[in-house]
């Protein structure tokens, strides 16, 4: 129930958290002196440098500050660092590893408030959402410190006294390559189970959203783990490519698009490295006529409008049975008329602002062109002018379309933004077909009071994660990854320990060997 509760109720689930004491500074972070890159137990400015990013503050539309794109040379020393790091990390035992990630998600609860607070500046989501996000980093990072030294191989008794072992081993050197919608919770599903595996990591952070991962790399020296076992390099796609090249790298695990997924991929296939791919989504929202109209519509808008719809899983096709369909969309439309667009830190801003203004136009030419279509918009789909010091802010109001069809590209593609398509259907067999109908299988929804029903059509649908009567949950004790286009290999759960590891079968031979004609006796 968390994210639900959040985005209907969350002044009550805030006054849960103790933030307790300040201890990073935020200007420290936001400076233009950097230096940004983490490498080795350290900060240290890139050996050499691509080029400077800008990083902007969406809500206002202004400079936070330079962050340097890190070139061949400084991916290398990254790199170094890290496999250099591995022959001691990688023979800790999982209880001492385990101890030490603890320790960071505590450490990271603890200061809560602060990195929330930075979260905020570089993402411009509200600052009630960063609160939980970073409380899911802390969670991660605690689930796989307790549940690591559970990792355990296997003892299979063969004929005689002979035996076999299965022993479980880390893989090296880790790559790992970040999203923007959400920056820390993006690394800490990464670094967590990597590090708990006993792997090390080189960690590139979206160009956009660069600013706390290097946070965390600071928050694990703090607590003792060795030097270079997280290394942070900043940059853009020239950057993560040199690390998916590099020879030394044995896994890389990204959150992204799908074109980028595809290079990565062929980048490892070259180098037999092995890859999680976490990719898009467009993922269906059933609604059948038996459901609870009022829970499914505050899903609805959790499934939609979190994060200004800039969230993967996102079940912006909602599929609503003929018979309510009336109802629930004038309730959709009170919903999200009452949604107050804002100030990111006020906590009773529920829309922030969008990541870039390249993310905004690309979502209002969506609107445009399926109104072009047909499609009628409801409420929202322009962008919003707020007074300042927020007038030169990136938000755009959430949108609902009614008379949509399947074949349209804002019902087909990834929008990734605050834009609602709202479709009716006849029969289960039907609207089973049509959410299939997508190269995408990332997540999905049932609405019904009747379990038969709902049972029946989870099996159907093509989606790595599915939830019935509930929306956008993901406690990091559970997997998640997509079906088709929607990715490769899981994140969370003891199913990423198979990701993270390789297993290494040993025969044990307690008497002679038997050669039989090749050494007869």
């Amino acid at each position: 129930m968390l994210l639900k509760q959040v985005f209907i109720g969350r002044k009550h689930l805030l006054s849960t958290y103790n933030c307790g004491l300040v201890m990073f500074p935020i200007r420290r972070l936001t400076s233009a002196t950097g230096p940004f890159n983490f490498v080795g137990g350290k900060r240290v400015e890139p050996v050499d440098r691509l080029c400077d990013t800008i990083v902007i503050n969406p809500a206002k539309g202004e400079e936070l500050c330079h962050v340097p794109s890190s070139g061949k040379l400084e991916v290398a020393r990254a790199v170094s660092a890290a496999k250099e790091a591995f022959k001691t990390w990688s023979q800790f035992s999982n209880t001492e590893r385990g101890k030490m990630l603890t320790a960071v998600g505590s450490k990271i609860r603890s200061n809560l408030e602060d990195i929330a607070h930075l979260e905020v500046l570089n993402n411009g989501k509200p600052i009630w959402e960063a609160r939980v996000d970073i409380a899911s980093c802390a969670d991660a990072f605690e689930y796989f410190g307790g549940t690591i030294a559970s990792l355990t191989g296997q003892h299979v008794p063969l004929q005689g006294d002979n035996f076999a072992m299965v022993c479980r081993e880390p893989l090296g050197v880790v790559v790992g390559i970040g999203a923007w919608n959400f920056p820390l919770q993006t690394c800490s599903w990464k670094v967590a189970p990597a590090l708990a595996c006993g792997n090390t990591m080189v960690y590139k952070p979206s160009q956009l959203t660069p600013l706390t991962a290097i946070l965390l790399a600071e928050i694990l020296t703090e607590v003792g783990v060795p030097k270079g076992v997280l290394n942070i390099v900043q940059g853009a796609g020239e950057t993560g490519s040199h690390m998916c090249h590099h020879p030394d790298v044995a896994k890389i695990s990204f959150t992204g698009s799908v074109a980028t997924g595809v290079n990565i991929m062929t980048a490892a296939a070259a180098g037999m490295k092995k890859v999680t791919l976490e990719l898009g989504g467009k993922s269906p929202l059933i609604i059948f006529n038996d459901a609870d109209v009022d829970n499914a519509v505050k899903a609805a808008m959790v499934a939609n409008f979190l994060s200004q719809g800039q969230v993967c899983s996102n079940g912006t096709r909602v599929f609503v049975q003929n018979a309510i369909a009336e109802e629930v969309l004038e309730r959709l439309v009170n919903a999200t008329n009452n949604l107050k667009i804002g100030d990111p830190f006020e906590e009773d801003t529920t829309v922030g602002a969008t990541i870039s203004e390249e993310q905004a136009e690309k979502v209002l030419s969506y609107i445009k062109e399926a109104e072009k279509k047909g499609a009628i918009v409801l409420c929202g789909g322009r962008r919003i002018s707020l007074p300042a010091p927020l007038d030169n802010g990136i938000f755009v109001s959430p949108c609902i379309l009614s008379n949509c069809h399947d074949d349209m590209r804002v019902v087909k593609e990834e929008v990734f933004g605050a834009v609602m398509t709202f479709l009716t259907f006849s029969t289960e067999e039907e609207v089973v077909q049509r959410a299939n109908k997508t190269p995408y299988g990332l997540a999905g929804g049932v609405f019904t009071r009747d379990l038969s029903r709902a049972f029946r059509v989870i099996r159907q649908l093509e989606a790595g994660t599915v939830w019935i009567n509930n929306y956008n949950l993901y406690p990091p004790e559970l997997p998640f990854g997509g079906y088709k286009w929607s990715g490769i290999g899981r994140e969370n759960g003891t199913a990423v320990f198979e990701h993270y590891t390789q297993t290494k079968t040993v025969f044990v031979e307690t008497g002679d060997v038997d050669a039989g004609p090749l050494y007869p006796q």
